[in-house]
């Protein structure tokens, strides 16, 4: 027998106000009806003034205090009016693999997104992200080139003087800047590379050379952290670094611009026997060029990759530094979420938040100890 349509709307407030908001597919399974009788009932429930509606989820009427706490801790708020924006750069499948897990938090929460794509032309996400909100965006999550220190500092201003909340996702600003009051969520890189370090010396790896990009803040934060580790680490005798590839550098015409050094040849300058390769395409490549001239991997040089997109498909895997990259984007949508839910009419309500995720090494078959026969062999640490 079919239930009595009073009867059903009794439970659907029954389940809202018990669990607070609840994803309009999941209300339909729970009851046996379909998505469309569910939608409606909601609708004439929220006509009614009896719970209120957003995109795809049904909450409660109550404020927030007075709802009872559930038994697990709740996803974040929905959100109620226009779209979120998603601004990445073009033809970067690092970004990619975080957009994806922003996007799953986002419709596992019911709420809209709208993706824009920033080609790689200096000041390219401004006019986006204005274009964004004259539509109706209600929030912003994006994670700009920033290709040099330059064009990076000129986003401070206009993204601080957003009128909606946003996340910048897989970047920190720089201290004390414009934008040190704004939420992100990104990388521990200083982390990745410790770990990428650690696993060398702990072979027994004592000159190292790192070959990285110059040409995006988690290029230049590798860099920095690389720095940092290998001038004090007591194993670590030797260490340099160099271009991974000619064009990897913000400008590479301008007169002062990091040239790119030929790894086979610093390899040999400097006797190392291991290198950490920035990013993956360029890791391939170099591990290509290394063979071409001569020196084998990992026999002669053991390496290891920063990035984790691709790493695993070279003819030899490669070892990897394994960024959290889909768990950045969750955190990223859900900060933001969270942020959106909390707003009151004087303000975005809460501290803000500079998270950061650790990465994790996998080790494949292109690292062992200098002068060992090759094993390759998959775990990760």
């Amino acid at each position: 027998m079919r239930e009595p349509v009073d009867l059903r709307r009794q439970r659907i407030l029954a389940v809202v106000r018990s669990r607070g908001a609840t994803r309009v597919s999941d209300l339909a399974a729970e009851l046996a009806v379909s998505v469309v009788t569910l939608r409606r009932d909601v609708e004439e429930l929220a006509r009614e003034g009896k719970l209120r509606r957003g995109h795809g989820v049904a909450r409660p009427v109550l404020a927030e205090s007075e709802q009872p706490a559930p038994a697990t801790a709740p996803a974040p708020p929905p959100v109620d009016g226009g779209p979120v924006a998603l601004v990445v750069p073009e033809r970067h499948a690092y970004l990619y693999e975080t957009l994806h897990g922003a996007r799953t938090a986002f419709e596992e929460a019911g709420v809209r997104t709208a993706l824009h794509i920033a080609p790689t032309v200096p000041g390219a996400e401004q006019p986006l992200v204005e274009r964004a909100l004259a539509e109706g965006a209600c929030g912003l999550l994006i994670a700009p080139r920033w290709r040099s220190r330059e064009t990076e500092e000129a986003d401070y201003a206009w993204l601080a003087r957003l009128e909606v909340p946003a996340v910048v996702m897989e970047r920190r600003p720089r201290r004390g800047s414009a934008l040190h009051a704004l939420d992100t969520v990104c990388t521990d890189h200083w982390y990745g590379i410790h770990l990428a370090v650690e696993h060398l010396t702990g072979l027994g790896h004592r000159r190292i050379v790192l070959a990285a990009r110059d040409d995006s803040p988690t290029a230049r934060a590798i860099r920095a952290a690389f720095t940092d580790i290998a001038a004090d680490h007591p194993d670590v005798d030797k260490w340099a670094i160099a271009l991974s590839a000619p064009g990897a550098a913000p400008d590479p015409d301008a007169e002062n611009a990091e040239r790119a050094i030929e790894l086979p040849t610093l390899i040999r300058e400097l006797g190392a026997t291991a290198a950490v390769l920035h990013g993956d395409v360029d890791a391939l490549m170099l591990v290509q060029s290394l063979r071409d001239n001569g020196v084998r991997v990992p026999e002669d040089c053991s390496a290891i990759a920063y990035d984790d997109v691709v790493a695993a498909l070279g003819s030899t895997p490669l070892t990897a530094v394994s960024p959290p990259k889909a768990d950045v984007g969750r955190a990223a949508a859900e900060l933001l979420l969270r942020r959106l839910g909390d707003r009151t009419p004087g303000g975005a309500s809460g501290p803000v938040r500079r998270m950061e995720l650790l990465p994790e090494l996998k080790v494949r078959g292109s690292t062992q100890a200098p002068g060992a026969p090759a094993a390759p062999g998959p775990m990760s640490v």
